[in-house]
């Protein structure tokens, strides 16, 4: 074929690599120009202490004191959004599960793992919430935080309301939320395969019940308010957001990374320019260049 060209077939082929290497590059969305920007916003400090003993396996309330208590804290990190968030679990003990943070979904994802099997010994212990938290507060912050305990009540230590008023004195607020009912239930286990409930030392199943009067002590005592879940989720989601939006606000300075700026447009563009010139070009010699070889030496 006298009228073939010798090297617009490689030509060609190296157009349509460049072509593709140009799209996937532009279709990766390069970013460059990032700027380190302050972020001012105004908030305070709060954790969330949630009970995981066993009696909040109790079910007098639907489906169980825990699985409610998960689901109003879940809802309840959401209304917060816009302050610092932590989430202690305790028992016997009390436990670190997340320190203060902005990272809401982190917070939710431990809330949502929370389960008695995560405390080493069993019974319930307020005082000690109480304590961890106020020693994790950030040393600097005297006024601006805040502690919701989520509990049936059962305090066996007898020191929460000490607790709570020692924590008053250095500006922690203390609020309580009751889940179950005063009338009690007993508290499902499993044991060799086989549904059973907890029972005591004699063999009698073990009977769990709300003790309001105990959480109402520690919320006035620390400063804060009592509710009880089974007054409605939302209603004491509204009132207790109205108590915390009260506490004075202190202002807290974000650093973060960002607008970037995007060039994906000039590798896309050049791609196409390639490919279209590819298109255009034809396998038949330039009849100006048809009789002359450009590689000769």
């Amino acid at each position: 074929m006298p009228d073939w060209s010798r090297y617009k077939h490689t030509v060609k082929f190296i157009l349509l690599l460049a072509t593709l290497a140009f799209l996937i590059v532009g279709w990766a969305n390069p970013q460059w120009g990032s700027k380190k920007e302050k972020v001012k916003r105004k908030g305070i400090d709060v954790f969330i202490a949630l009970d995981v003993s066993r009696s909040m396996l109790a079910e007098d309330i639907s489906p169980s004191r825990l699985d409610r208590s998960k689901r109003f804290s879940q809802n309840l990190v959401d209304q917060l959004k816009g302050e610092n968030l932590g989430l202690i679990l305790f028992a016997c003990n009390a436990y670190m599960q997340v320190p203060l943070t902005t990272d809401y979904a982190f917070a939710k994802m431990f809330v949502t793992t929370a389960n008695p099997g995560m405390a080493p010994s069993q019974g319930t212990a307020i005082s000690e919430a109480i304590t961890l938290a106020e020693q994790s507060f950030p040393e600097e912050n005297q006024k601006h935080k805040a502690l919701i305990i989520i509990s049936d009540g059962e305090d066996h230590d007898g020191e929460a309301v000490s607790a709570a008023t020692t924590a008053k004195e250095n500006g922690l607020l203390t609020f309580t939320i009751g889940v179950g009912e005063a009338s009690g239930s007993f508290i499902p286990v499993r044991q060799g395969g086989r549904e059973d409930y907890l029972r005591d030392q004699t063999g009698n199943p073990v009977k769990s019940q709300l003790n309001e009067e105990m959480l109402r002590e520690v919320a006035q005592a620390g400063g804060g308010d009592y509710f009880n879940l089974l007054a409605g989720s939302d209603e004491v989601m509204k009132a207790l957001k109205t108590r915390i939006d009260a506490i004075e606000k202190r202002e807290l300075e974000l650093r973060s990374f960002t607008e970037y700026e995007s060039y994906f447009q000039y590798f896309i563009g050049l791609g196409l320019f390639l490919l279209i010139l590819e298109f255009l070009l034809s396998y038949r010699k330039n009849k100006y260049l048809g009789d002359k070889d450009i590689f000769a030496t």
